[in-house]
């Protein structure tokens, strides 16, 4: 029988991947769900995030309590983060400010990011613009991984933990409540934003930019915006994805994870819903998590390396949706601005100014 502390340890996991990939999600819901923009750079935002704070949110800290923040800060990686863990850890007040600042330091450096990716995507439509977005997170990857300076190269860096003040047994949790707080702010927001004039302006592109463009809508503004917005909420998830493991690694961080399996939570939960968005990254997430637990009870029986099992039986599942649910499980509803009660007085109203016009 399994130990319970172990089933503990891999359901909060769960939870906080589920968190982590529904930010992913809904980001590149508004992108493309939204606005039509077929953003495969994904990478990009995710990694700019964790790299911000790999790069630059350490180096404040540590520069705050005067350690080195240069390159010695790499170099002398382990005894500065030990130190600054150690200041921390008897600081709340410092540590969520700290906190605070990496999240909002990131969505920053990740609208940069996001406004720098806009250039091409002003210019470029369909397969040339997905190809160049994907082409620009495996730029910053590269870099990430071969300049020592900026993350420590292939050896990645350590971060302080701003959760170094909750006691051990505590920290999953809070971890946790942080990852599925923000995940709820950005689905709120994206539901408002959804719900508003600028969501349906958004959809509107999506459909027909000439005839927005022929309206008099600033098509290129809109899509600025929209992958500056998008940008952002992605670097957010990098960047609790590097508190929470309290290191940035360029090998965390690649594109079959973070840029084509978002797509795939998007497509198998719904394009242009949330909610869909929300659903296919919980489905998407737990699956692969089950079988990357449980696959090698099947190594003896597999006629393969059960490496490519998750590969294999996600593959088959992307393929059956579809084939069955080609538009997703929640497929995209018309969006009521006014409510159900609302509509209807407005409708009686009028009909009652036709009557007494006609009388």
């Amino acid at each position: 029988m399994m130990d319970l502390s172990v089933i503990s340890i891999f359901l909060t996991n769960l939870i906080i991947l589920i968190g982590l990939f529904i930010i992913i999600s809904l980001s590149l819901n508004l992108e493309y769900g939204y606005a039509g923009i077929p953003n495969f750079g994904k990478l990009l935002a995710v990694a700019g995030g964790a790299y911000f704070v790999g790069a630059a949110s350490g180096r404040i800290l540590a520069l705050a309590y005067g350690q080195p923040a240069g390159l010695g800060y790499i170099e002398r990686n382990l005894e500065v983060v030990g130190f600054l863990n150690n200041s921390l850890s008897s600081s709340p007040l410092q540590s969520i400010g700290f906190l605070i600042f990496s999240i909002m330091g990131a969505a920053f450096f990740g609208g940069l990011l996001g406004y720098a990716a806009s250039y091409p995507a002003i210019r470029l439509r369909g397969d040339y613009l997905a190809i160049t977005l994907l082409a620009m997170g495996e730029i910053l990857w590269v870099i990430g991984d071969n300049w020592q300076p900026f993350i420590g190269g292939s050896m990645g860096v350590r971060i302080p933990d701003p959760f170094r003040w909750i006691e051990s047994q505590y920290r999953p949790v809070a971890v946790l409540s942080t990852v599925l707080l923000l995940a709820l702010m950005v689905f709120l927001y994206l539901e408002y934003l959804g719900r508003s004039p600028l969501g349906r302006l958004l959809k509107a592109m999506r459909e027909n930019e000439l005839s927005a463009s022929v309206h008099g809508k600033d098509v290129v503004r809109l899509r600025t915006r929209t992958l500056i917005v998008g940008f952002s909420i992605a670097a957010v998830s990098g960047a609790l994805n590097s508190l929470w493991t309290v290191s940035v690694s360029p090998k965390d961080f690649e594109r079959v994870r973070h840029t084509f399996m978002p797509w795939v939570m998007v497509m198998i939960g719904g394009a242009g819903n949330n909610l869909g968005a929300v659903i296919g990254a919980i489905i998407f997430v737990t699956l692969r998590e089950l079988i990357v637990f449980y696959k090698y009870f099947f190594e003896a029986i597999a006629p393969f390396d059960v490496v490519w099992l998750e590969y294999l039986l996600m593959g088959i599942a992307l393929i059956i949706v579809l084939m069955y649910r080609p538009e997703g499980l929640l497929p995209e509803k018309p969006t009521r601005t006014l409510s159900e009660k609302r509509l209807r007085e407005i409708a009686a109203s009028a009909s009652s100014e036709k009557l007494l016009e006609e009388a």
